[in-house]
């Protein structure tokens, strides 16, 4: 099959599960699906944060975390930062007070680096759990042969899991991944395969490749594809989950062990909640109206300004605002005034001129939150499609250290 007929039968697929997602307000799976195992650790319900650079900090996950179970990952840290104590890397690492479960991801493209880094995760920080990226298609990542670039490298790959799962123990090490470099190079049934022979207790599979970045339809057909590859390991899939009904879509479609939400709950913690109902088997919650909205934001701010400061803290905040408004109609001048927002008493001050009974429309509840880019060139090291096999990492690939 060509690729345009593999790419419109993805799209087509696409759509009919789109179609379900819409109008499937009652769940799609049978109810209380099993929680995820990994390790020692229980999952329930089977929802994890995807880490995303810059928002899924303490403050964040620890809001998203009051609105239901669920295992809450950090931003994506680079290992060689960690083994070489960066100040700001181990700010980032530390557990955040009440948080139970320690969810750490780690970047790296050399073992016995990722293999410190992992050891110091367990030993000194007391993480209960490590996630492995190597789906990120961000070019400072790709051309150093990490991210989504390192599975097209099946022995460094191996080894570079290999020596994470070795250092970590009884802590259970997960990988996240996407369907490949593009069409052409596809790796994700391989790397599923590499990690679980290594001993990886989990997959999770972002259903795009590294050329599309965060465009077009999620292909969840390969989540179910690698899901039969792999019948004894947890896989889970993410893409375009952004209705607590997508999730049930998606584990119908694939059979897939649980989802893993990115974009869908910028703006909206409050997706936790609406996923937990889902697969309880119990009614979603309506959106809430703007009054609600606002509540949530000032807490986030307020966590935000708690956790680094009140400046950097209001700061950091300003790109969640348009996030949290979006769909609702509160006007173009608003939102920019709001996303140059000073202080606390300014945010309140601002909201306080808001109607607090608007609500979503309908159709505000499907609009894309985040990165839309894409598609685009993925760069690479020099050479890089050359030797696959070659284990050994690329020169320099381990000396950024930008401390996240």
């Amino acid at each position: 099959m060509t690729n345009t007929a593999v790419t419109n039968t993805a799209v087509a697929d696409r759509a009919a599960m789109d179609t379900l997602a819409r109008s499937s307000p009652a769940p799609a799976v049978a109810p209380s699906p099993a929680p995820l195992r990994l390790g020692p650790l229980s999952i329930d319900p089977p929802v994890v944060l995807a880490p995303m650079a810059g928002v899924t900090n303490p403050a964040f996950r620890a809001l998203c975390a009051r609105y239901g179970g669920g295992l809450y990952v950090s931003e994506m840290i680079t290992a060689r930062a960690l083994v070489e104590r960066n100040p700001r890397t181990l700010d980032m690492v530390a557990r955040a007070p009440g948080e139970a479960v320690h969810s750490v991801q780690l970047y790296g493209v050399h073992p016995r680096v990722m293999a410190a880094a992992v050891r110091r995760l367990v030993d000194e920080v007391g993480v209960d759990h490590v996630d492995l990226n190597f789906g990120c298609p961000a070019p400072k990542v790709t051309r150093r042969g990490g991210g989504a670039a390192l599975p097209l490298h099946p022995v460094l790959f191996a080894d570079v899991v290999a020596a994470a799962v070795g250092a970590a123990g009884r802590v259970p090490v997960t990988v996240k991944m996407r369907i490949g470099l593009d069409e052409a190079h596809t790796s994700a049934i391989r790397a599923g395969r590499l990690a679980a022979e290594v001993g990886a207790s989990a997959v999770a599979l972002h259903a795009r490749t590294a050329e599309q970045r965060y465009s077009g339809p999620a292909r969840w057909e390969v989540i179910g594809e690698l899901k039969a590859a792999l019948p004894g390991l947890p896989v889970l899939g993410n893409g375009d989950i952004w209705e607590a009904a997508d999730a049930l879509a998606m584990m119908t479609a694939t059979g897939c062990d649980g989802v893993v939400v990115g974009r869908g709950c910028l703006g909206r913690p409050w997706l936790f909640a609406e996923l937990a109902a889902a697969m309880a088997g119990r009614p979603v919650p309506p959106a809430p109206l703007l009054g609600t909205v606002m509540e949530v934001m000032s807490t986030h701010a307020e966590m935000l300004c708690d956790t680094l400061g009140p400046e950097r803290g209001i700061r950091d905040f300003r790109k969640h605002t348009s996030w949290y408004l979006t769909g609702y109609p509160v006007g173009g001048e608003m939102r920019r005034r709001l996303s140059q927002v000073g202080s606390l008493g300014e945010l309140s001050s601002l909201t306080s001129t808001l109607d607090p009974a608007v609500s979503l429309p309908v159709d505000g509840r499907r609009l894309a939150r985040g990165h839309t880019d894409g598609p685009r060139p993925v760069a690479l090291p020099h050479g890089w499609l050359d030797h696959p096999d070659d284990p050994r990492p690329p020169e320099g690939a381990d000396l950024w250290t930008s401390g996240g």
